[in-house]
């Protein structure tokens, strides 16, 4: 997949996202307390399949460049796409593993908090469907760390740049995201990053 092609897939998944209701404006309270002048709900894009194929599609490129097999990360938003990327993989001859990242581990059965195929020294790409803060997705990075697993990436929908992005950069992790949120609180294509990862 080109530069011109990854941007066609942004476009008409930023087009599904307004058709599906995930990316609304108006006034909004976050879960931090913040305003915003939108919302998106993430899910109901990882929940439609013409959705998850484009983000597969653009994920799998990237992970593929990167020589990642192992993808996953927090419960819930990890959940959805992992069966559609994994199973994208497979059909394209790429071998790639799931996992998701509880939010504690469990106090039962084989008391998890990691639940998937990621073992010890694998190379691991891990993902939250928004990133804003970046806590729900450091408590999972500082999870698959404890393995230890190497983390090699990390990939979202969308960046809010609210100071999510700028803590993986201290952990070392590059971030790769299909929507932005620009200095008018609107949500667009980040081309810089489409163009770093497609050209």
């Amino acid at each position: 997949m080109n530069y011109a092609d990854a941007i066609a897939r942004a476009e008409r998944l930023l087009e599904r996202a307004l058709e599906l209701g995930a990316l609304r404006y108006g006034e909004f309270t976050l879960t931090s307390g913040a305003k915003s002048s939108y919302y998106f709900d993430g899910r109901l894009l990882t929940t439609d399949g013409e959705s998850v194929d484009i983000i597969s599609s653009l994920f799998l490129q990237v992970l593929e460049a990167r020589n990642i097999h192992h993808f996953g990360g927090p419960a819930v938003a990890a959940v959805p796409i992992i069966g559609g990327i994994t199973l994208m993989a497979h059909t394209n001859g790429y071998e790639l593993k799931g996992y998701f990242v509880r939010s504690e581990q469990k106090q039962h059965g084989m008391g998890k908090q990691i639940e998937g195929h990621i073992a010890s020294g694998d190379r691991v790409a891990i993902w939250d469907d928004t990133i804003s803060t970046g806590g729900s997705l450091l408590d999972a990075v500082d999870a698959v760390s404890s393995l230890p697993a190497d983390i090699d990436i990390a990939l979202c929908i969308l960046d809010r740049n609210q100071g999510g992005s700028e803590k993986l950069k201290v952990h070392a992790i590059p971030l790769f995201n299909i929507l932005t949120s620009n200095s008018n609180g609107e949500v667009e294509i980040d081309t810089v990053a489409l163009q770093r990862w497609f050209e």
